[in-house]
């Protein structure tokens, strides 16, 4: 069978408070690692989430 186009992936908080988000990206298209600016509701601001492994 052939591989999916979409992967799963974890966005971890830069703000290092232990807070991700978990979703898809189309690996075909998007090689490089994801990095978002996105609601840490622990430190209550808007932080960078950079793209790690879901384990």
């Amino acid at each position: 069978m052939a591989k999916p186009a979409s992967i799963k992936i974890r966005l971890n908080s830069t703000a290092d408070t232990g807070f991700f988000y978990v979703t898809k990206k189309n690996a075909r298209t998007m090689t490089e690692k994801m990095v978002v600016k996105k609601y840490d509701p622990v430190v209550k601001k808007h932080v960078e989430f950079k793209e790690g492994k879901i384990k």
